[in-house]
C-alpha cells in the first residue's frame, strides 16, 4: 500500500477511531500524515478553479471515470491536465463519492412539478398570450476562441415581441449567471414601463430552474410564475428556436474572440442589433424594440380615449 493509499485510508476513518490509532493500524507515522496535509492544502489551492468544472462533470457524467474526464477537460473545457492530477484531485474532493452516489431525492421544487403534472406547463394551457405575458429562457453553449473554448449564454425572450429583456454570458451555466440575466431583463422592464409582476417565466426542470436561488428570487420576490418545459426542448420551442438562430447568425463573430469578456461584449453588440434593428416576419417585419413603442403608443393613445 501506497504513502498516499494510506493517507487516504486514515482519512476515512479517523473520525471513528481516532487519528492515532488510525494511523498505527495502517502503519503510518505521524509526520508523513502533517506533511500530506499541508501538501493536499497547497494543491487543493493550485487547482481551485477545477473545483466546479469536475463537480460539473461528475453530477453530469456520474458514470465517468479518469479515463473519459480527460477528453472531456480537453475538448469540452480546453483544459489539460495530467491523469495522476485528476486522480488525486477527485479523491481530495471526494468526487469519487459524488460520482458513486445515487441521485438525490428530488427537492420540494421538483416534487411540485412532479405532482402538478401537465399543469407545471403553464404555457400549454394558455388559449392567448397576452404581449408581455409570457417569457422563456434556458442555457446554451457558445464556442470561441477558434472552437477551442465553451461558454454560456442564458437569454431571456419574450413571446409575442421577441424582444430578448436580458441575457449573460458566462464559464457556468449556474445559477448566478441565470440572475445576472434576469436582472438585465428587470432593469430593461423598468426602461420600458413593464410590469413584470404575473409574468410567467418558461423553462426547462434544469436544477439551476428548481433550486431556491432561481425560485425564491423569481417566485417569491419579484411575483412572476414559473412554468416548467415537460418533454425538454419540446415543450420550449420559441427558446429553442432563438437559440440556433442566434447561434448560427453570430457564430463566425463568437469564434474570433479570445476570451469571456470578448465574447460577452460581441454578443452584447449582437442582441443590440437583434433588439433595435432585426426584422421578424412574426411581428410585421418589425424590430422588436419598435415592435414594442408602436404598441405602447397605442396603448396610450386609446387610454386617452
Amino acid at each position: 500500500m501506497s504513502t498516499e493509499q494510506r493517507v487516504a485510508l486514515v482519512e476515512e476513518v479517523q473520525e471513528t477511531f481516532g487519528l492515532n490509532r488510525a494511523l498505527a493500524a495502517v502503519g503510518l507515522p505521524k509526520s508523513s500524515w502533517y506533511y500530506h496535509q499541508k501538501q493536499k492544502v497547497t494543491y487543493q489551492e493550485k487547482y481551485a478553479d477545477l473545483l466546479p468544472i469536475l463537480e460539473e462533470i461528475a453530477r453530469k457524467h456520474p458514470e465517468y471515470g479518469v479515463p473519459r474526464i480527460m477528453p472531456e477537460l480537453r475538448e469540452e473545457y480546453g483544459i489539460d491536465v495530467n491523469h495522476k492530477v485528476i486522480e488525486r484531485l477527485l479523491r481530495i474532493w471526494d468526487l469519487v463519492i459524488l460520482r458513486s452516489t445515487h441521485p438525490p431525492k428530488p427537492s420540494s421544487v421538483q416534487q411540485a412539478i412532479a405532482d402538478a403534472g401537465e399543469y407545471a406547463n403553464l404555457v400549454a394551457q394558455l388559449e392567448e398570450i397576452g404581449v408581455f405575458q409570457v417569457v422563456y429562457t434556458d442555457f446554451t453553449a457558445l464556442r470561441y476562441a477558434d472552437g477551442q473554448r465553451k461558454a454560456f449564454l442564458i437569454p431571456i425572450v419574450g413571446h409575442v415581441s421577441k424582444m430578448v429583456y436580458g441575457w449573460a454570458v458566462g464559464e457556468h451555466a449556474d445559477t448566478p449567471l441565470a440572475l445576472q440575466a434576469w436582472g438585465k431583463a428587470k432593469a430593461t422592464f423598468r426602461k420600458l414601463g413593464i410590469a413584470h409582476a404575473g409574468m410567467i417565466m418558461h423553462h426547462d426542470r434544469d436544477p439551476v430552474f428548481t433550486g431556491y436561488g432561481w425560485t425564491g428570487q423569481l417566485l417569491l420576490e419579484d411575483g412572476l410564475r414559473l412554468s416548467y418545459a415537460l418533454r425538454g426542448a419540446k415543450d420550449n420551442p420559441v427558446m429553442e428556436a432563438f437559440n440556433s438562430r442566434f447561434k448560427s447568425e453570430g457564430r463566425s463573430l463568437f469564434l474570433v474572440a479570445q476570451s469571456v469578456t470578448e465574447l460577452a461584449a460581441i454578443v452584447a453588440e449582437r442582441m443590440d442589433y437583434y433588439n433595435a434593428q432585426r426584422r421578424h416576419s412574426s411581428i410585421g417585419y418589425l424590430p422588436p424594440l419598435t415592435y414594442i413603442e408602436r404598441i405602447r403608443s397605442r396603448t396610450e393613445e386609446c387610454a386617452r380615449f
